[in-house]
């Protein structure tokens, strides 16, 4: 039987992240679980907005997001990240979010949704700056940038390639969105609607298993027809599933990637057969036994 992988999911009701699966089904992603799949066929553009893909489009190995053109537009259109929504009447955060040393980012995220959207991105730590209406936590954002220059994305690369060697304390980790957090709100030209929270770093390194994480050696690239890819989990952090191989590679593989594929049940000896690169280099209920 095959699957089809909507992605790692972190509900806030658990401490663990799941991967979720078309239907509804989810898999519990917990340190030390044997997993593996092999892809079949070719992989599909998921649709857009609920809807199924209206060409049944087949989409490349490589791209994060599984649409085509059409599904990819239409998805957008319909996006706070993409500043096609103005007029969102729910309340929103800006918050600072770092990866690793030299890597903090500002962003925002609607309230309701707590830290799901740190979690989603990997920050290893955070601290709420502001909450307030969307146009104002938008221009926030956009006054951190230019005043500040700091930025609103950090590659998925860059953050891959620190996870293993950040620093020991929770302390430490805190320390540069903390001197952020302060030089944010000492800043003219916040909006006047949006309402200043004070400094609170939230950790995520001991819910994402980073702590003496190994340094990974490869990333992989895209999935193939056939391709396998099985081993040990280390951690999850955002997309990320660190896995160790059974002859001892760790390797790194964004679960973005597995979007569109049916994925069916590998051996969690079986290695991986799949395009993989050295890190740095981008990517640009449960299920049968031997399935996550």
């Amino acid at each position: 039987m095959a699957w089809r992988c909507s992605g790692v999911g972190w509900p806030q009701e658990a401490r663990m992240a799941v991967l979720r699966w078309e239907g509804g089904r989810v898999s519990p992603l917990l340190a030390g679980k044997a997993l593996g799949f092999r892809a079949e066929g070719a992989r599909q553009c998921v649709g857009a907005r609920g809807n199924l893909c209206p060409l049944g489009a087949v989409v490349p190995g490589r791209v994060t997001q599984a649409r085509c053109p059409e599904c990819a537009r239409l998805d957008r259109a319909h996006s706070v990240a993409a500043d096609t929504i103005a007029d969102d009447p729910r309340v929103y955060r800006v918050y600072l979010a770092w990866f690793g040393p030299g890597m903090t980012k500002a962003g925002i995220t609607a309230e309701e949704r707590g830290s799901a959207r740190l979690l989603e991105q990997g920050a290893v730590a955070f601290s709420w700056l502001g909450r307030g209406p969307l146009m104002a936590a938008r221009r926030t954002e956009e006054v951190l940038r230019s005043a500040l220059g700091i930025p609103d994305r950090i590659p998925y690369a860059d953050k891959r390639a620190v996870r293993a060697r950040l620093p020991a304390t929770a302390g430490e980790r805190a320390a540069e969105i903390e001197a952020l957090h302060g030089r944010a709100l000492a800043l003219d030209g916040w909006a006047q609607t949006l309402e200043p929270l004070g400094f609170d770093a939230v950790d995520h390194a001991g819910r994402f298993g980073l702590e003496g994480l190994p340094p990974a050696t490869a990333v992989v690239r895209e999935l193939v027809h056939d391709g396998v890819v099985a081993g040990t989990l280390l951690a999850v952090a955002g997309p990320d599933l660190h896995l160790r191989t059974a002859d001892g590679e760790i390797v790194v593989l964004d679960t973005r990637l597995m979007s569109g594929w049916s994925l069916v049940g590998a051996d969690a000896g079986a290695g991986v057969s799949v395009p993989t690169a050295g890190l740095g280099v981008g990517t640009g209920g449960g299920v049968q036994d031997g399935l996550f």
